[in-house]
């Protein structure tokens, strides 16, 4: 691996006997950046993330994180990674801080004032025994685990489950801080809001391959847009049809909303010869990109 990625796989392939989990994947994921990795419900993520910690070893092909092989060092790169799993469980009978402190020690120390001060920004109390603790506050301490040596690579599998909005935004606030001070974060969730707003590239995944990798603007600029027309008159539903790039125009009494990819040049001059008279856009987000790539017939 070169020393600019922090994951590298190469045709990393996972079969469950017939069932394809994920197939061919090939990956680059650079040092210091959010990668969001997204994917429908069966898609291949979870087994993606379990092949690259080495929980599962590969049909075929190769994954490495940190320069070590995935598959042959797994127990080193678990050491040293930060990972929070979608199914989160935890020690019941312990406290917050006997976890913390078990997690710490297998991690070779952690310094206890650095897991206070995640435990406060995230006004967790170390005190209750886990077996006490709500899903949220059980979730918290995921992310306090996660996050409390320091490590220059976290794998994060729907990490704000549970969270309520106010700490899903420190969340967040802690992951920028993380990639500033050049460290890595592959972020997987269904909250395609949290994937906007903190990944610099983002992978979408569907039925085992991948479909798709670019920055967050990248995919919103070939995702479906709708805009909305009014004429004065009956509008001109087929012309608008036929233009580059609409993939639906419905609307009547003089109102048409339109679905398009791509410019809207053409679409516009239609409109315009038939005097329009008034033009509202709709700037797709990443839930539209995402809905582009594994809905409809792409799907």
């Amino acid at each position: 691996m070169t020393t600019d990625l922090a994951i590298q796989t190469r045709g990393l392939t996972k079969f469950y006997g017939h069932q394809r989990g994920i197939e061919d994947l090939d990956l680059d994921v650079r040092r210091g950046e959010v990668f969001g990795f997204l994917g429908p419900n069966g898609a291949g993520k979870t087994t993606t993330i379990r092949l690259l910690l080495g929980l599962l070893h590969p049909t075929r092909g190769t994954a490495r994180l940190l320069d070590r092989d995935a598959a042959a060092e797994g127990v080193e790169l678990r050491r040293d990674a930060g990972y929070i799993p979608g199914d989160l469980a935890l020690y019941a009978n312990l406290t917050g801080r006997e976890l913390l402190g078990f997690l710490g020690t297998l991690r070779g120390g952690v310094p206890w004032p650095d897991v206070q001060v995640l435990a406060e920004r995230f006004d967790l109390d170390l005190a209750r025994h886990v077996h006490d603790l709500s899903k949220g506050n059980r979730q918290k301490l995921g992310v306090v685990q996660a996050f409390m040596h320091r490590p220059a690579l976290l794998v994060l599998d729907e990490p704000t489950g549970g969270l309520d909005p106010l700490v899903q935004e420190e969340f967040r606030t802690l992951v920028r801080e993380t990639v500033a001070e050049g460290r890595t974060v592959f972020l997987s969730s269904h909250m395609l809001s949290e994937v906007q707003e903190t990944a610099d590239r983002v992978a979408i995944v569907d039925d085992g391959h991948l479909v798709v990798v670019d920055t967050v603007r990248g995919l919103t600029e070939h995702a479906v847009r709708q805009i909305s027309l009014d004429f004065p008159g009956p509008p001109p539903l087929d012309e608008l049809r036929r233009c580059p790039g609409v993939t639906s125009a419905r609307g009547t009494d003089g109102s048409v909303t339109c679905d398009v990819v791509g410019a809207l040049t053409e679409l516009l001059a239609v409109a315009v010869r038939h005097g329009v008279i008034d033009v509202r856009t709709y700037e797709p987000d990443l839930e539209a990109a995402f809905l582009t790539y594994v809905g409809g017939d792409r799907r």
